[in-house]
């Protein structure tokens, strides 16, 4: 293993301990009886995860000089909050039934609903409570920042970079939604989704936040950084995410195998299928495509038509031009060299094929 491995680890594991500590000092806050089953989503939404951008924020900080501060890992984990937040309100929109293996908060709290008897549509309160329980973490990630105890010049200069993450994240689920319902499904609006839905929170702005709250200043050497690595990287990931929703294992992705496909997700994966299909191919393709009922039959000729027209290989390819395009953003850039080695293994964890 080498040196940059193990401190990803160490870092996973400072960010695990940050979290633990920081939701065991709300408990008190939500102790009644009756928010129980919040509070027990709450520590499996948290249970999961590869920690990915609270590794991209420690690493930036380490890159522009940043030291052993703790306060960091508390700061860094802050961004799991925000993640999870998104992915209790992003399984809701999309309907979708498991989340790490797990059922998804909403048919989570809906089995609840249902087992108790209660009055009133199931389903309905399911959904209303995820909405709560993302708006809970989302709440509480703000607070985690604020309270990491990292020095206030450097929170005050990070802050608007914090800020414009949050709302690019919710602008980009907008997009994402907007993408379903009108179809357009062009390169250009695949890859404007898979940017603002995912790559820029999920890398760009976690490693800008790194560098600048160790430099406490925002310079333009950080944002050329950023966009050149961060956005490739970013863009890179969520096409493997688009990948694996399609072809992934479900023990690996936690949900069922083809479920982006059930749903209906315009990705680059569907985007590059249809530029590429015969009359006949993208016929069944908008036939089939985003049927919730769609069963394992349908699922694999789906994913033979995206084999046949080259569209996974298509992708695969992007992925590889991207990934290359951010490893040569590290070479010239002024950072440690232990963060160089390192942001050039986060980029392939980040990206690499796990179907």
């Amino acid at each position: 293993m080498t040196a940059s491995a193990t401190m990803l680890d160490t870092v996973r594991s400072e960010v695990d301990r940050s979290l633990r500590k920081f939701i065991d000092r709300q408990r008190p806050l939500v102790s009644a009886p009756e928010l129980a089953p919040l509070v027990a989503a709450v520590d499996d939404f948290l249970g999961g995860g590869k920690r990915l951008r609270p590794a991209f924020c420690y690493w930036g900080w380490r890159g522009a000089g940043g030291g052993g501060d703790p306060a960091l890992f508390t700061a860094a984990a802050s961004l799991e909050l925000l993640q999870a937040s998104a992915l209790a309100h992003d399984d809701v929109m999309d309907a979708s039934d498991l989340r790490r293996g797990m059922p998804s908060a909403h048919r989570r709290f809906q089995a609840l609903h249902e087992k108790a008897g209660w009055h009133g549509s199931a389903e309905q309160f399911g959904e209303g409570a995820a909405i709560l329980l993302g708006n809970l973490l989302l709440v509480w990630s703000g607070e985690m920042w604020r309270t990491s105890g990292l020095p206030p010049a450097s929170l005050a200069a990070a802050q608007p970079v914090y800020d414009h993450m949050r709302t690019e994240l919710m602008c980009g689920q907008y997009l994402d939604l907007l993408e379903q319902a009108h179809g357009e499904n062009t390169f250009e609006s695949a890859l404007r989704v898979a940017l603002f839905k995912s790559g820029k929170y999920s890398v760009e702005h976690p490693l800008r936040l790194g560098l600048v709250l160790a430099a406490q200043e925002r310079t333009p050497w950080i944002d050329r950084l950023c966009e050149e690595y961060g956005r490739n990287v970013g863009i890179a990931f969520q096409l493997r995410d688009d990948i694996l929703g399609v072809f992934g294992d479900p023990a690996e992705t936690g949900k069922p195998a083809g479920d982006d496909l059930r749903e209906g997700k315009r990705t680059m994966l569907i985007a590059r299928t249809l530029a590429a299909a015969s009359p006949a191919q993208a016929e069944e393709v908008r036939r089939t495509f985003g049927d919730p009922a769609l069963d394992g039959a349908g699922i694999d000729r789906l994913r033979r038509i995206i084999e046949e027209t080259g569209a996974l290989d298509g992708c695969e390819e992007m992925i590889k031009d991207y990934l290359a395009e951010a490893m040569h953003s590290l070479d010239d850039a002024p950072i440690t060299p232990e963060a160089r080695a390192a942001l050039a293994d986060l980029a392939v964890a980040a990206t690499s094929r796990r179907t």
